[in-house]
């Protein structure tokens, strides 16, 4: 993009250049229609080439001015993009482009509490099957419980 710029900027440099050079040639022909009347197909000649010259100068301006908006479009979005991704990752939700977030993480840490969170979601996991097992055990336990005695580990009479 920048070698774009550059390249379009030295055009129309050299545009500039050239209806300079125009310009100049075009003062010294009305100078010397005083001594000497100008033909004119070489007026028109000079005229033409004013115009062509200009037009380019123009164009070119043109297109460096909108190379520059492009760039800053361009620059604007990526941070956007970049932003959102950040945001995304802040939130702890994951987004489909993992390139994106391994950049961003390098570029800070900026994974710290979305990386928290899943340890706090897969402990609250573990919390809720370690109740499921304890309630299963007690379950077990009862049920053995009130099946044998204690004392010689008979079973119980079914009332």
């Amino acid at each position: 993009m920048k070698i774009t710029f550059i390249f379009i900027a030295i055009l129309w440099v050299d545009s500039l250049n050239r209806v300079y050079r125009v310009h100049r040639e075009l003062e010294q022909a009305k100078n010397m229609a005083g001594m000497a009347a100008v033909a004119g197909s070489e007026r028109l000649e000079v005229q033409a080439r004013r115009f062509y010259s200009e037009r380019n100068m123009y164009l070119t301006g043109f297109t460096l001015f909108l190379s520059l908006v492009l760039n800053r479009t361009y620059t604007m979005v990526l941070e956007k993009l970049r932003m959102q991704a950040e945001l995304k990752q802040l939130r702890g939700e994951r987004s489909g482009n993992d390139k994106t977030i391994g950049k961003l993480e390098q570029a800070g840490d900026m994974g710290e509490i979305s990386r928290l969170r899943e340890e706090l979601r897969k402990r609250d996991r573990d919390i809720e099957v370690l109740k499921k097992q304890s309630d299963g055990l007690s379950a077990e336990y009862k049920r053995l419980g009130d099946q044998f005695h204690v004392s010689d580990g008979t079973p119980k009479k079914k009332v």
